[in-house]
């Protein structure tokens, strides 16, 4: 699964790997801040890159809601799906049958950029959060699904059986994001693929030997801590713990 990512790099740096443009570039600034550490469950805002306006890069909300809701009832909905994942990821296998999923599938894909993400690895019944990025520091392209609510994003990360590096990283669910090696990103986005292309898509699996895995500080799973800090991104070692 997927529930906390890290997106540190500037507007003005994704534009140009993406080659797009901010959506709405009033809120470039505060789009610019870094973060180190960003919880989905508090449904935050990111930038994601929709299929429909594949030339554009805009926020969107953690969290995907049924294209029937209103804008007016997205914060009642999320707290009502807390009981079922919030609408923060969405399983590949589900792709065409679950009722939202179904709907975006086909027209409502998506790409989230991020600077890495967090998984948990359980190591004698405690949870050691695992970081989980790019060698080079460049981004990682998350590839989801979207709905457009009264003109509101709202998205999921699609998720999928994990590979042999993070069946050994999330050893209990055993579950990856799905990461998109940057020559297929365009093809995501592509409106012309059908099932049987996205399934092929979804099977790809991304070259491990450009990643880079460490332990982090268990900060990362406290409530009572301000994890969003520089120092969050820093390795931590444990006894025992090695991935």
């Amino acid at each position: 699964m997927c529930f906390h990512t890290a997106q540190i790099k500037t507007v003005n740096k994704l534009e140009k790997r993406y080659q797009v443009k901010l959506a709405t570039p009033e809120v470039r600034e505060k789009l610019d801040t870094p973060r180190y550490h960003i919880n989905g469950f508090a449904h935050p805002s990111l930038l994601v890159i929709p299929q429909e306006a594949p030339t554009v890069i805009a926020p969107g909300l953690w969290g995907i809601i049924p294209k029937t809701k209103k804008s007016s009832q997205i914060n009642a909905y999320y707290k009502d799906a807390m009981r079922f994942g919030g609408g923060l990821n969405a399983q590949s296998e589900k792709l065409f049958d679950h009722f939202i999923y179904k709907q975006s599938s086909l027209t409502n894909r998506c790409l989230i950029p991020v600077t890495g993400f967090f998984e948990p690895h359980e190591y004698q019944s405690k949870k050691y959060p695992i970081h989980i990025k790019r060698k080079d520091n460049d981004v990682l392209s998350l590839a989801g699904l979207y709905t457009l609510i009264d003109g509101i994003i709202t998205f999921t990360i699609l998720t999928k059986t994990a590979s042999p590096l993070f069946a050994k990283i999330h050893n209990k669910k055993r579950r990856q994001p799905l990461l998109l090696p940057q020559d297929l990103e365009g093809a995501w986005l592509n409106p012309e693929l059908n099932k049987k292309d996205l399934k092929a898509l979804i099977e790809v699996n991304y070259p491990e030997n450009e990643l880079q895995t460490f332990t982090v500080s268990r900060d990362l799973f406290s409530p009572k801590v301000n994890s969003d800090t520089p120092h969050i991104l820093n390795q931590v070692s444990y006894d025992g713990v090695a991935i």
